[in-house]
């Protein structure tokens, strides 16, 4: 299964991520909204850890809510994660770690994660699935 894919879109970016959980689809959202941002990485052995806590109404509310402030630290910090190791997740709230690298500049300039066409459920596989779109 892929983490995700590129889904076809005028001006913005959309992606499709899967996982065999819904924690797997909010560690392959980030980790391809994070591709997409297509960061040139710093020479560097450790690895940078930001603590993360968001509590929102729903899940696709929290989806969105967690890849925006994954964004805003990855803006203001010059770092990139690829990875979330998880302490909690339900249906309105998550706690973890997340985990990536310093980088010395961005190619794409992703500016916010966005509710429109906004998308997360369980399919009847028993996989989950969740589309976001990114204006950029």
């Amino acid at each position: 299964m892929k983490r995700y894919e590129i889904l076809p879109h005028r001006a913005d970016l959309k992606i499709r991520a899967r996982g065999r959980t819904k924690e797997e689809i909010f560690q392959n959202a980030l980790f391809g909204m994070s591709k997409n941002m297509k960061p040139e990485i710093k020479e560097q052995k450790e690895k940078i850890k930001r603590e993360i806590k968001i509590s929102s109404p729903d899940r696709p509310s929290l989806l969105v809510d967690f890849l925006s402030e994954a964004l805003y630290l990855a803006q203001t910090n010059k770092e990139v994660y690829f990875d979330l190791k998880l302490k909690k997740i339900s249906n309105n709230e998550i706690k973890g770690e997340l985990v990536g690298q310093k980088v010395k500049r961005f190619g794409e300039d992703i500016k916010a994660a966005t509710h429109h066409d906004l998308e997360v459920r369980q399919k009847k596989d028993k996989t989950w699935e969740a589309i976001v779109l990114f204006d950029i």
